[in-house]
C-alpha cells in the first residue's frame, strides 16, 4: 500500500467529513530528542497496541477546545510529547499511581525514534495525538510544507496504533493559522486542542514555580499545557496530582473530560 492509499484509509476511518472551523493553542516546546538519552529496551514495537480512539465530532463544541464543562471536577493534564524516554516513562507511572490519566500529543520525529512510547502511553490509558511530525513552526509553513507536517505524524501514529491519533494540537503557536486549522481539519481532526492554563514548565523554572503556575490557575474543566522531557515537570506532578485530588478535581483524559 502506498503513503497516499495508507493516509487515505486512516482518515476515512478517522471519520474525515467532521464539520467545522478549527482554533488551537500550543506553548512551543524547548524539549529536544538527546540523542545520548537511553531509548527504551527495544527500537521496534514488539507487538501494535490497542488502537488510540479516533478524532470524533463533539457536537456542540468549538472547533477550538480550550476547556471542558466547568461544572464537572474534572482537569485535563496534557503534555507535548517529546525529549528524553526516560523521563516520559517515569512520568507517567508517577501519574498512574495516582490514579490519573494524562494526554500525550506526540512529536512525530520523536515515534520514530522510541516508537515503544505510543504502547506505553496506550497502554497506561492515556490519549495519543499529533503535535505534528518535527515539532517546527507549522503556522509559517507553505501549505504543502504543513499539510505534510501535520499527515506525517498522523501516518506515524497510524503506522504505530491503527489511528491518526484522538486529537491534534499545532507546534510552536498560541493559536493555529486559518491554513493549519483547514489542514487539520482536512487530516481527519474535527477538533484542535488548545488549553487554558500554561505551565510554562518548557521555560525550565524550576519545579516550584511549575507546581504554582498550574495550581493557581486549574479549576474544574481546565486543560493544562505541560511537556515531556523537563525534569521539573516529572518533580512538580506528584505535588499537582496530590493537590488536585485535595481539591476534588480529577486528572482524566481529554476525552473523558469532553465526554
Amino acid at each position: 500500500m502506498t503513503s497516499t492509499d495508507r493516509r487515505t484509509a486512516l482518515r476515512t476511518g478517522a471519520g474525515l467529513l467532521a464539520a467545522g472551523a478549527l482554533t488551537a493553542g500550543c506553548a512551543p516546546n524547548g524539549a529536544v530528542v538527546h540523542p545520548t538519552s537511553p531509548a527504551h529496551p527495544s527500537s521496534v514495537p514488539r507487538s501494535t497496541p490497542a488502537a488510540a480512539p479516533a478524532p470524533r465530532l463533539l457536537p456542540g463544541r468549538p472547533a477550538q477546545l480550550t476547556q471542558g464543562p466547568r461544572t464537572h471536577p474534572r482537569v485535563a493534564l496534557t503534555f507535548h510529547g517529546q525529549g528524553d524516554p526516560a523521563l516520559a516513562h517515569t512520568l507517567l507511572t508517577e501519574a498512574e499511581k495516582h490514579g490519573a490519566r494524562l494526554t500525550v500529543l506526540a512529536v512525530g520525529s520523536w515515534l520514530d525514534q522510541y516508537p515503544d512510547m505510543a504502547r506505553r502511553v496506550l497502554d497506561g490509558g492515556h490519549d495519543l495525538g499529533n503535535h505534528t511530525q518535527r515539532h517546527l513552526a507549522v503556522n509559517a509553513m507553505s501549505e504543502a510544507d504543513a499539510r505534510s507536517e501535520i499527515t506525517a505524524c498522523a501516518d506515524r501514529l497510524g503506522h504505530l496504533t491503527g489511528s491518526i491519533g484522538t486529537w491534534f494540537r499545532p507546534s510552536r503557536a498560541p493559536l493555529a493559522s486559518p491554513l493549519v486549522l483547514r489542514l487539520a481539519r482536512s487530516a481527519g481532526y474535527p477538533h484542535v486542542l488548545s488549553y487554558d492554563v500554561d505551565s510554562l514548565d518548557y521555560t525550565r523554572p524550576g519545579a516550584d514555580a511549575v507546581r504554582r503556575k498550574v495550581l493557581d490557575e486549574v479549576r474544574g474543566g481546565s486543560v493544562v499545557s505541560m511537556h515531556f522531557g523537563y525534569p521539573d515537570t516529572v518533580a512538580a506532578l506528584p505535588v499537582v496530582l496530590e493537590e488536585l485530588a485535595r481539591r476534588g478535581l480529577a486528572a482524566v483524559t481529554t476525552t473523558e473530560l469532553f465526554s
